[in-house]
C-alpha cells in the first residue's frame, strides 16, 4: 500500500494488511534474533516487551516501536541497521483498511460520494471529528484521535485545491440526524454545498428506496482515468475496479440521485434545520 496506479482484487479487505515496512522491519528483527539464537523472552526483557507483543511486532501485525528497534540492535550489536529503521516505521495516518481508497482520493478528479448515516469524511467539522473519532470501539489512544483528526483536516484539502476536481454528495436524511450534527455542522455543510466544484444533495426520508438503504459508497475517477468504487462496513471495506460492480454501483447512485432532492431544495433543507438547531 498504497496501489501505484495498480487495479486492485475485487472484494479487497485492506484491513488484513498492515504496512509494508512494518512487516520489513518485524523481519529483520526476527532474523537477527534468530542469528543471535535468542528467544522472544530475552528479546522482550531487553525491550520491556511481553513474549506475544515481540512476536506481533515481528510479524508486523503491531508497529515495531522505536524502542525495540533500539533494543534490538544493542542486544543483537547490528551496529546500528535496525535502529536506522526508525524513520521509516511509524504509525499510518488511517486505518489499514483505508490507505488504498485515501490514496486514489488524493489524486481523484471526480468523486462521487453516497453516505447513509454518517456526514462524508470531506464534509465534517473538527468537533464532528473529535466526537465521532473519539467514540469508536474498542477506544482509541488520545494521540490516536488527534492523528486521525488532523488526517483527515488535510484531506478536505482536495476540495479547493488545484486543479480543480468535482465532487457530487448525497446524505441521506439519516446522517443529519444524528446527535452529532449540530449548528456548526449544517452551516459547514452549506459552505461546502456552495463551491462552484462541489454539488450537495438531501435524500428525504420519505424519498428513500431500498437502494438508499443498503450502505455508504464512493465511485471516482482517478487522474489517469481509472473508475474505482469503495464500500466501506462495520468489518469489511470493498474497493474495486471491476466493470460489473462500476455498473451495479453506478446504477445505484444514479437512482439515489434522482429521488434526492436538487441542489437548491437540498440548501433550503439545510437553511430549515439551521433554524431548527
Amino acid at each position: 500500500m498504497p496501489l501505484q496506479n495498480q487495479n486492485p482484487h475485487p472484494r479487497q479487505q485492506s484491513q488484513t494488511q498492515t504496512p509494508i515496512a512494518w512487516r520489513y522491519a518485524g523481519d529483520q528483527v526476527k532474523r537477527w534474533r534468530t542469528k543471535a539464537g535468542l528467544s522472544r523472552e530475552e528479546l522482550g526483557l531487553a525491550a520491556a516487551y511481553a513474549p506475544d507483543t515481540i512476536k506481533s511486532m515481528e510479524q508486523g501485525v503491531r508497529m515495531p516501536t522505536p524502542k525495540l528497534l533500539d533494543a534490538a540492535d544493542d542486544l543483537f550489536r547490528a551496529e546500528g541497521l535496525l535502529s536506522a529503521a526508525k524513520q521509516y516505521v511509524r504509525r499510518e495516518k488511517f486505518p489499514a483498511r483505508a490507505q488504498d481508497f485515501m490514496a486514489h482520493e488524493r489524486e481523484a478528479i471526480s468523486l462521487c460520494w453516497y453516505e447513509v448515516a454518517l456526514i462524508p469524511g470531506l464534509l465534517q467539522t473538527e468537533a464532528y471529528m473529535q466526537d465521532l473519532i473519539g467514540s469508536f470501539w474498542p477506544p482509541l489512544g488520545a494521540e490516536t484521535v488527534k492523528e486521525r483528526v488532523l488526517a483527515r483536516l488535510e484531506r478536505q484539502t482536495i476540495l479547493i485545491r488545484k486543479p480543480t476536481a468535482a465532487f457530487s454528495f448525497v446524505l441521506y436524511e439519516a446522517a443529519l440526524r444524528s446527535p452529532r450534527v449540530d449548528r456548526e455542522q449544517v452551516l459547514y455543510l452549506l459552505e461546502m454545498g456552495a463551491l462552484r466544484n462541489v454539488s450537495l444533495q438531501v435524500l428525504p426520508f420519505e424519498k428513500a428506496i431500498s437502494v438508499s438503504l443498503s450502505g455508504p459508497m464512493v465511485l471516482l475517477e482517478t487522474s489517469d482515468h481509472e473508475r474505482i468504487v469503495f464500500a466501506e462496513g462495520p468489518f469489511v471495506s470493498e474497493l474495486t475496479s471491476e466493470p460489473e460492480q462500476l455498473s451495479l454501483a453506478t446504477d445505484r447512485l444514479s437512482m439515489i440521485r434522482t429521488e434526492a432532492l436538487d441542489a437548491e431544495g437540498s440548501a433550503r433543507f439545510l437553511k430549515r434545520m439551521v433554524d431548527e438547531l
